[in-house]
Order: C-alpha cells, then structure tokens, then sequence
C-alpha cells in the first residue's frame, strides 16, 4: 500500500470514528438514552486515534517531513475530523509520496532505522503496528480518559 493510500485510510478512518463518538455523546448527555455509543465507540475512537499517529509519524520519517508538519499532523487528531483536511494538505503539498523511501533508500539516523526494517518486512511490521496499537492502548486505558 502507498503511503497515499495508508495515510486517506487512517485519516478518514479517524474521522468516521469521531462521528461515531460525537454520536455516543449525544446519546448519553444530550438524550439521556444510552451510555452503550460512548463505551464501544470511544474505545473504538481511541484505537484509530493510536494507529493514525503512529502512521503519521512513520511517515513522517519515511517522507522527512520537518518537525512542524509532524506536530501539525499529530495535532490535527485531537479536533473532530481535521484529519481529512490535513491528509489533503499532506497530499496537494507532495508529503506522502506514492512510494516508500525508506524501502530503497539506506536509512539514516537512530529513528529511520527501525522505520526501514518495519517497510522493508511488510508482515513483520504489520504485527509490529498491531502489538504497538494494543500496547499503547492498554496505557491509555491504564491511564484513564481524557478530562
């Protein structure tokens, strides 16, 4: 998959599952009905939420963004569905590429390493993603909801 095609995925999938979690709240605090949308679709939310950052900074290794684009891109997670604008960004300003450099290119740095290994190997990196998301969303989940 390129990294056009990852990067829409994620990004559209961060938004469809802040629709999902808007709706939950509207069930629960504005209707009073439900709690059920909140408990299955934050959970669901906080999972894509993980695997659309960390998809944003691998590829913000693999295409050498500059730290401010990075940030910008982590930073347009946290309000509803400002990852659709900015994966359209990312692509009118030729950010994401249509190939992987890090599959060719020798990597360079302590960071671009492990980011080649895990494009070079496709499965192993995709067991990689998957380990990474769950671990991180046990923290989450340790940790507790956002105030």
């Amino acid at each position: 998959m390129s990294p056009t095609r990852l990067y829409r995925l994620v990004a559209r999938a961060e938004a469809v599952t802040w629709a999902l979690l808007l709706t939950g709240m509207f069930l629960k605090y504005v209707t009073d009905t439900t709690e059920l949308g909140v408990q299955v679709f934050g959970m669901v939310h906080g999972v894509v939420f993980i695997a659309y950052c960390l998809t944003t900074v691998l590829l913000s290794l693999d295409q050498r963004w500059s730290f401010g684009r990075l940030a910008l891109g982590l930073a347009a997670a946290v309000p509803p569905f400002a990852t659709v604008p900015f994966e359209a960004y990312a692509e009118r300003a030729g950010m994401l590429g249509d190939a992987w450099r890090l599959r060719s290119d020798a990597p360079h740095g302590v960071l671009e390493t492990p980011a080649a290994w895990l494009l070079r190997r496709p499965a192993q990196g995709l067991v990689v993603a998957l380990v990474a998301v769950a671990g991180l969303t046990g923290v989450a989940l340790v940790v507790g909801p956002p105030v």
